[in-house]
């Protein structure tokens, strides 16, 4: 998508497109305007507009936007039409955790190992999932046609890692590593620094006590 000139802070407003039209549509919500969604998105209806025509822009004027054929319109441009094999390495709280992401087989995202070295986890089953040891992970790789690896490991073992992911054809990694990897340009890689988030939060709860004089 980036390669057609549509920005990454479109890219990043997708996901939300998706998951509040879903809550509509559970809702029996038929159609929206472009106001109203931006009432519940907090973004302004001329921005939501704006992100929509970079593909094709999917409202009638008078009318809004058929929610149900909109969200499944986002879907295929997410590229939720299509189902995803992935798996997750590293079986300690966060990698179980994630493991046990119901949502993650609804969106098409299909689990299809957890990997670990700790000999005391081999066998636990999640979500119906034995986990298994590192050593069985390049065969899992090609068997199972693997799309996506999310890494749940230790810095110092991230790299490694990857490289072993890349070898073996991975294009996509989801990592929780607290560590940027570099990588080939063809392997996309989407990072996630939990603790650059509450650092954020952090700073907003502290502009907010200093503006309103709280301690």
């Amino acid at each position: 998508m980036e390669s057609r000139g549509i920005s990454k802070a479109v890219i990043g407003r997708l996901p939300r497109y998706y998951r509040y039209l879903g809550e509509l549509n559970e809702a029996g919500v038929e159609r929206i305007s472009s106001s109203d969604l931006s009432k519940k998105m907090h973004v302004t209806a001329s921005q939501i507009r704006q992100d929509l025509n970079n593909f094709g822009g999917f409202g009638q004027q008078g009318y809004g936007y058929n929610v149900k054929y909109l969200r499944t319109e986002i879907g295929k441009i997410l590229g939720l039409d299509q189902s995803h094999n992935m798996v997750i390495i590293g079986a300690g709280n966060l990698g179980q955790a994630l493991a046990n992401y119901a949502s993650f087989a609804r969106n098409g995202f299909i689990l299809k190992g957890i990997f670990d070295v700790n000999p005391e986890l081999k066998g636990k089953v999640i979500r119906d999932i034995p986990i298994r040891m590192m050593d069985e992970l390049e065969t899992v790789l090609q068997e199972e046609n693997i799309d996506i690896v999310a890494l749940t490991i230790p810095k110092t073992k991230a790299v490694e890692v990857s490289d072993i992911l890349v070898r073996n054809g991975i294009k996509a990694i989801w990592n929780f590593a607290h560590t940027d990897l570099n990588l080939p340009k063809d392997v996309i890689v989407e990072s996630v620094h939990l603790s650059d988030s509450l650092m954020k939060l952090s700073y907003n709860i502290t502009r907010y006590k200093e503006e309103h004089g709280e301690d």
